[in-house]
């Protein structure tokens, strides 16, 4: 059934025009001034911008969905002008078959309201041929150190792991850390047994063992010193971004993740390096505050993050700190082009999905946020939420309100289709 077209009237685009774009079949059909459709979104006063492509998120779910599931991390998402996630393969059991991936989706197509790709674990007992045939989009988070719900691998196993992925034509994402002995009992100690020199130097080795046709991502680099060092391209988080550990009590586990977060002379570094980064990405990991609030050394490592990403990016582009461009070169269009997924945008043929935001900023509360984690370290700090959210031509999110309609499954491109049944019909490989 042919879909309605719609109308974004007087939209604001990133390099101050304004213009009404004209959508059909879930595609931009036009963009220019004087159109008519069906259904008409006045756009006055608002920021047109792409639907943000989020390329590191844990939904959680299964045995941990007291934490997160697919439908409140989706709505998370929508929530904060994010309208592709791509789940990691740390998950209770980790996604190491393709029996163990296809339950994952059929989960995630169960539930979930934005698009959504699902990258495969790789281990040595990995069946990365049979995972991405499956669909897996890209391999990886690899962890080169153990972090939570994640086993390191052992960097002579990555070697031959690596030639086996370079030989697919498939992506690999990369944790890269090192962990020092010692009691994991603060927040500096947190940093200081992951050390952002012990980062750089796993970026170093990873990046010299690459083979020369594999497409690396290093995940999350909390270090200009590791940006500088990275043969591959490379992904800062928001909290590395905006928060140091100095922001939190010495023991307040709220501020624990990994890598860590560094000083506020590293947090300021990583701003000055912000054209060297290729990718911002949230790294959803939610945790209750009760996971949080208990004895710090037991407390897991995570925070959440993917509604707030954009919000707190955008409210910095207002300030000047960074230009609209920048920002979506490396929310949409630079991790589509890594996972190799077609990317939103204003030009004819683009998936229209899109997102509306004010143009002033207001503080962030825990209360107004979706996530099953509750709670936030960006309490208080400016963000420009959307108010409208649109993913293939319709409205998936208006005012709290959210559409029923689920999201699309996005495949990697050596998915091979069994006849499965497992993906919702509206899904797609776009």
């Amino acid at each position: 059934m042919q879909k309605r077209e719609l109308l974004l009237k007087g939209a604001l685009l990133p390099g101050g025009r304004r213009a009404d774009i004209l959508i059909a079949e879930g595609r931009v059909v036009h963009v220019g001034v004087g159109m008519r459709a069906e259904k008409t979104i006045d756009c006055t006063g608002l920021l047109c911008l792409p639907g943000a492509v989020d390329m590191h998120v844990h939904m959680r779910g299964g045995k941990q969905a007291y934490k997160e599931d697919w439908r409140t991390g989706s709505m998370s998402a929508l929530a904060g002008g994010v309208t592709t996630v791509v789940d990691q393969p740390n998950t209770v059991p980790p996604l190491t078959t393709a029996g163990v991936f296809a339950a994952r989706v059929r989960e995630a197509a169960s539930a979930c309201l934005c698009n959504f790709g699902v990258n495969a674990a790789v281990t040595p007992a990995a069946d990365l041929e049979e995972l991405w045939k499956a669909g897996a989009l890209a391999f990886g988070e690899t962890f080169a150190a153990p972090s939570s719900y994640g086993d390191a691998v052992a960097m002579e196993d990555l070697r031959s792991l690596m030639d086996r992925i370079a030989a697919l034509g498939a992506p690999l994402t990369v944790h890269a850390e090192e962990i020092l002995p010692g009691d994991d009992d603060s927040l500096s100690a947190h940093d200081t047994l992951r050390p952002a020199s012990g980062e750089r130097k796993v970026v170093e080795k990873i990046g010299a063992m690459r083979p020369q046709s594999l497409s690396l991502h290093f995940c999350h680099l909390s270090s200009a010193a590791s940006i500088d060092a990275a043969r591959g391209s490379v992904e800062v988080t928001p909290h590395h971004l905006f928060l140091s550990r100095e922001r939190f009590g010495p023991t307040d586990a709220r501020g624990k993740v990994n890598p860590p977060l560094r000083t506020e002379h590293e947090r300021k570094s990583l701003w000055s390096h912000w054209d060297s980064i290729d990718v911002i990405a949230s790294d959803h990991a939610p945790h209750t505050l009760a996971e949080k609030s208990g004895d710090y050394s037991a407390a897991p490592s995570g925070i959440p993050g993917v509604e707030t990403m954009m919000p707190l990016l955008v409210a910095e582009a207002y300030r000047g700190t960074i230009t609209l461009e920048s920002l979506l070169e490396k929310t949409v269009y630079a991790p589509a082009r890594i996972l190799g997924i077609g990317a939103p945008g204003f030009r004819k043929g683009c998936r229209a999905d899109f997102a509306l935001y004010p143009k002033e900023a207001s503080p962030i509360k825990s209360e107004h946020l979706h996530s099953k984690a509750g709670w936030t370290p960006y309490e208080g700090m400016d963000a420009a939420f959307p108010v409208i959210v649109i993913i293939g031509g319709n409205i998936a999110f208006q005012k709290e309100e959210y559409a029923a309609r689920r999201g699309a499954w996005l495949p990697g491109h050596g998915y091979i289709c069994s006849g499965d049944t497992y993906v919702h019909a509206d899904t797609a490989h776009l």
